[in-house]
């Protein structure tokens, strides 16, 4: 069975999402069970699914290869368009001057539910389709896991989402046509697919597989998904059946996390999957991250760190200009030099090269985005391998301290949780004696730190609260966006971004049953 991380880039892929429109009135149509008949079909139908996650090229983006992040983080207060990203709807989203017509917006909309529209066909035809019984139940459960994964990209995106789990064959425009549905009803269907899912799927595969959704996957993204709910014991006890298994551990050095010779290790439960040099399957977010000009480097430096205005009297004139998240980082965080460069080495002549903000200020360089770098291509990093991290055993360790806290103050067990963390990044462990906000701003803290630029801080920002707060619902964004200077968050509706517009296009020109969301 060929492996995930080596999918083509096939025309079926966005057959879904191409706008254009036929001229004629279809008399016929050809369902997926006449088409689906064997079980190279059935591991076709579901190999299909998990390509919406990361299928790209130049001129296509899809969620995971760098849709999330123009599209999505681009909003938040860590990243931002560089000087190469041109696109003006990107460039006003970045600032929260986008639309519900954006075309962002709609991109992530459609490439969603292009992918629930073939996970739908796998999890509805594989059934009646003669070969192993095992098997079957597995691609069933892997299309499960996936179609969970797409709609919780939507329903924390959108809102309430309509909820499509068969495939639609009607040739009537009407019958295709479906209302929302309560948010709450949507993370019900995502939790019994997880479930579902997880009583099926293997802990592990053999090499020909590897990257596929495991057992393991199931349970810690069903963990997030409870989390997010705000289901805190729920998520402390999917947390730990993930943890109790043993198969996952943090790796040693943070580093081999996003190196593609140590890639799907014993810390990945579930990446996005990307090779270099095979059809163009790279990951296509790597030259994006790298200053231009460079000899022996093709970039386009169309993502940057944002910088804001924070008080430092240590600077000239009491303010320092160019704060970012790379300086949230203490001293010893291994995790900073990881995440971050501030100079790339030219393959053609030796020299290196980096950016100075203000030149007056000693040290102070452009921190450059570097989790995605592959150092086999640097000549063509479009071509990178290194893999997206969807859900790794990082991140369940702190959703078990998150859940720990917000359940029972901040336990012995809790500290635990955020201190292994820690002590990989080299830093010194929390002591007790953290009330139980204080305790939660630091596993806040610590999210943003581990996860910066693998499509996380969008979703930490409208899911985050802060009880002692004035933001809408107590939430962070409008506080964590006015600090960067993004003031069009405090504009409009009070709470309009917690939530991104329906696309205008698929109300106007696909469904009409659908609503739009306040203030958009």
């Amino acid at each position: 069975m060929t492996k995930i991380k080596y999918l083509l880039l096939l025309a079926v892929g966005f057959g879904a999402v191409s706008c254009a429109k036929l001229s004629e009135t279809p008399q016929s149509f050809i369902s997926a069970s006449q088409f689906y008949k064997t079980q190279a079909d059935a591991i076709a139908a579901v190999t299909a699914v998990y390509s919406l996650l990361n299928a790209g090229s130049n001129s296509v983006q899809t969620p995971y290869n760098t849709l999330f992040n123009t599209g999505m983080n681009f909003m938040g207060d860590d990243e931002g368009p560089g000087p190469g990203a041109t696109n003006a709807d990107v460039r006003s989203q970045a600032v929260l001057g986008h639309s519900s017509t954006g075309l962002r917006v709609l991109q992530i909309w459609q490439q969603h539910y292009a992918a629930i529209k073939k996970a739908n066909i796998a999890i509805d035809t594989i059934p009646s389709i003669s070969f192993d019984a095992t098997l079957k139940a597995r691609l069933v459960g892997e299309s499960k896991f996936l179609r969970a994964l797409y709609y919780f990209n939507l329903v924390r995106l959108y809102g309430d989402v309509p909820l499509v789990l068969h495939d639609q064959t009607s040739i009537n425009l009407a019958d295709l046509q479906v209302s929302r549905t309560p948010a709450a009803t949507v993370y019900a269907q995502i939790e019994k697919d997880l479930t579902d899912a997880f009583a099926v799927l293997p802990v592990s595969y053999g090499s020909s597989d590897v990257g596929r959704a495991t057992s393991g996957a199931a349970k810690a993204l069903l963990s997030k998904v409870y989390l997010t709910e705000s289901k805190w014991q729920s998520a402390v006890t999917a947390a730990d059946a993930v943890i109790a298994t043993g198969t996952y551990r943090l790796l040693t050095n943070y580093p081999d996390v996003f190196l593609p010779a140590t890639k799907n290790g014993v810390e990945h439960i579930f990446s996005a999957q990307f090779k270099s040099n095979s059809q163009g399957q790279g990951n296509n977010q790597a030259p994006r991250s790298v200053l231009t000009g460079i000899p022996g480097i093709v970039s386009s430096y169309a993502d940057q760190t944002v910088f804001y205005n924070v008080t430092d009297a240590s600077k000239p004139d009491g303010i320092d200009h160019y704060f970012s998240v790379y300086k949230l980082y203490t001293t010893g965080d291994k995790r900073k030099t990881e995440t971050f460069v501030t100079r790339f080495l030219s393959p053609s002549n030796g020299l290196y090269y980096g950016k100075l903000n203000d030149p007056k200020i000693a040290g102070d360089s452009v921190p450059f985005f570097n989790k995605y770098w592959d150092p086999s291509v640097v000549s063509n990093l479009s071509e990178s391998g290194a893999n997206v991290p969807i859900i790794r055993y990082a991140e369940v360790l702190l959703i078990d301290a998150e859940a720990e806290n917000e359940l029972n103050g901040p336990t012995a067990k809790a500290y635990s949780a955020i201190n292994q963390i820690r002590a990989r990044a080299g830093i010194a462990a929390l002591t007790p004696g953290l009330s139980q906000d204080q305790f939660r701003q630091a596993v806040y803290l610590e999210r943003r730190l581990e996860f910066v630029f693998e499509y996380q801080r969008w979703f930490d920002l409208i899911r985050e609260k802060d009880p002692s707060g004035t933001g809408y619902q107590h939430g962070i964004l409008e506080a964590a966006l006015l600090k960067v200077g993004k003031t069009n968050v405090s504009k409009g509706l009070f709470g309009k971004f917690y939530l991104f517009p329906i696309p205008q296009q698929e109300i106007d020109n696909s469904n009409g049953k659908l609503t739009q969301n306040p203030g958009w």
